[in-house]
């Protein structure tokens, strides 16, 4: 069997479909994914099953599988909510579809921070927010920002802690390790092995 490496170029596992999607280094794409209008960033990776619309995804972010990101919405204010209102073409109903619709869609756009972590089966509705650090329990449903570093779980999710303390968090916040280059994190990879107070004090520079 071949070993795995990431680099340069996405990887991309099978059966995947890729619409208008931006892949950056080191990234990885799960089995059976579906992408439309995304960014995925640096080092982060998708499970297996994932469905991901209309969303900006940070560095270092861990999508466990089966995680849906962005689904869409249907026209409720409509006499029917069914898409053959916009989807037109596919019944005959018109020679265009909607695209005024389908613009309004792609602009309630989900952010996912930095170093984050979605845990398997959760759904981030549109226009949410991850803060950076965060932990989304498996199986939540987030309908509300997520702040930096906090955990939620549960339907909807709500906040049971965070990762570390307030002053912690802000010098985190302040250090952006995420955006150090790749030379420089594996040059100070065994830093990152550190207990938490340490690393921060090592980098942290007010």
């Amino acid at each position: 069997m071949v070993e795995k490496r990431l680099g340069l170029q996405p990887y991309i596992h099978e059966n995947c479909k890729l619409v208008n999607s931006k892949l950056s280094r080191f990234t990885e794409v799960g089995m059976c994914n579906f992408f439309e209008n995304v960014n995925l960033g640096d080092y982060s990776y998708t499970g297996e099953f994932c469905i991901v619309q209309n969303a900006d995804i940070g560095k270092f972010s861990s999508i466990a599988a089966m995680v849906r990101v962005g689904p869409t919405e249907h026209p409720m204010e409509r006499p029917s909510q069914h898409h053959f209102t916009y989807r037109r073409k596919m019944y005959g109903f018109d020679d265009r579809d909607d695209e005024k619709f389908f613009a309004w869609r792609r602009e309630q756009r989900s952010y996912i921070g930095n170093d984050t972590w979605i845990g398997h089966g959760a759904i981030i509705m549109p226009l949410v927010k991850i803060g950076n650090g965060a932990v989304v329990g498996g199986g939540a449903v987030v309908t509300k920002d997520v702040e930096p570093y906090s955990i939620v779980v549960g339907v909807p999710a709500k906040p049971v802690g965070k990762r570390f303390n307030d002053e912690i968090i802000q010098k985190l916040e302040t250090i952006k390790w995420w955006e150090w280059s790749h030379h420089i994190i594996k040059e100070r990879f065994n830093d990152f092995l550190l207990d938490i107070d340490s690393f921060v004090d090592k980098y942290y520079r007010k």
